[in-house]
């Protein structure tokens, strides 16, 4: 999900504020993970690689390619800590989206700088916790050949070691962007070492950040192809369809 740096030429001069944002709620989605965590495993034939790699402590960006709607669900249930996750405010209307705000899960408006998404994912990361972002912005091929600015301003702004996390099989070759795998399909979940960049001062041009961000995203290709070499199981390369609102 995207988090762009409002403006090209932008110079960010205020640190943003948080300490005015109530805390995120989230213990309501940690019953619903033991339950989801046994019927994801369950349901696929599921392998976590490196699981020993995910920092039990302190903030984290959790950085994973985007390849179709297993992918939140899946990750929320089976990460070793709980996840804060950025999703479109489409999908955050009527009971859904109640559930989805008591699960401590963040809308972002995609039509305009949304300021307030970005408090919150700041706010998670001060708060000591886990942030979910996908640094492509979009369901799609999964092969980190875009990087959007968001994870880096955030990494910039917090200082927060980035996790890669490569994500294999949770949409089929030529499948739809919008559909899941079918039952017993072989996925993996392949951790990366983390990583940081460096905390940088305000203010922050958006050369900087998109600078810092072709650094991330050469990190985060170098690890989706070591895994995809690793577990022997290939991306799913284009979809058929290509997701407009997503």
């Amino acid at each position: 999900m995207r988090v762009e740096v409002a403006g090209r030429n932008d110079l960010h001069r205020e640190p943003p504020r948080t300490d005015d944002l109530p805390p995120l709620p989230y213990r309501l989605a940690l019953p619903l993970r033991k339950v989801a965590k046994p019927y994801f495993r369950w349901k696929y034939d599921l392998t976590v690689h490196h699981e020993g790699r995910f920092p039990m402590t302190g903030p984290l960006l959790m950085t994973p390619n985007h390849l179709s709607l297993l992918d939140a669900p899946l990750l929320g249930a089976i990460a070793p800590r709980m996840l804060h996750q950025l999703g479109k405010i489409e999908v955050f209307g009527g009971v859904q989206g109640k559930l989805l705000h008591r699960f401590g899960q963040i809308p972002v408006d995609r039509s305009s700088y949304d300021t307030l998404a970005v408090r919150k994912s700041i706010q998670v990361l001060r708060d000591g916790r886990v942030l979910n972002i996908y640094p492509e912005g979009t369901r799609g091929p999964g092969d980190f050949s875009r990087i959007r600015t968001g994870v880096a301003y955030l990494a910039m702004v917090t200082g927060a070691p980035i996790l890669p996390v490569a994500l294999l099989g949770t949409r089929l070759p030529a499948g739809d962007v919008e559909g899941f795998p079918p039952a017993g399909s072989r996925v993996d979940v392949v951790y990366g070492e983390p990583f940081s960049v460096d905390r940088v001062p305000f203010p922050r041009r958006h050369s900087d950040v998109l600078a810092v961000a072709d650094r991330i995203g050469d990190v985060l290709r170098a690890h989706v192809k070591a895994a995809v070499e690793a577990t022997g199981h290939p991306l799913p390369g284009r979809p058929d369809q290509k997701d407009p609102d997503d």
